[in-house]
């Protein structure tokens, strides 16, 4: 026991956080809220045949994180399958970079980015030729 189940990412803005997410990645939400007590969305992240876990969008409890800080928390990693695509769409819907792409020499391309509710997250594209 231990594996990673799901996944919650605090928000201040609910639609704008999943328009952010559905734009994004094409993931679907569940209105879960009558069971959290608060604004609550499942995320569905893909095909439940494939790889991966699904998650939420929960209402932020606190204030967000300030523009800088260390992250302070878990950074979720989503792949992709091509890199600059996702990163076009990461900017055109408000996201930031925070670490640009770099290559892990013979295995993929990485990067960090700053969602439009201040969150730190990862993209990650296999690729054998990457140096």
């Amino acid at each position: 026991m231990g594996r990673l189940v799901h996944f919650e990412i605090h928000v201040s803005d609910m639609e704008r956080a999943k328009k952010f997410y559905g734009e994004v990645f094409g993931w679907s939400f569940q209105d879960w809220s009558e069971y959290a007590g608060m604004p609550y969305f499942g995320a569905v992240t893909g095909d439940e045949n494939e790889p991966g876990i699904n998650g939420a969008l929960m209402q932020r409890q606190s204030a967000p994180p300030e523009s800088g800080q260390a992250l302070n928390g878990f950074a979720c990693t989503m792949g992709v399958e091509n890199y600059d695509v996702t990163e076009a769409k990461i900017i055109e819907n408000g996201g930031k970079v925070a670490m640009p792409k770099y290559a892990l020499p013979g295995m993929a391309w990485q990067g960090y980015y700053i969602d439009t509710e201040g969150n730190i997250f990862g993209i990650h594209q296999p690729d054998v030729n990457a140096k």
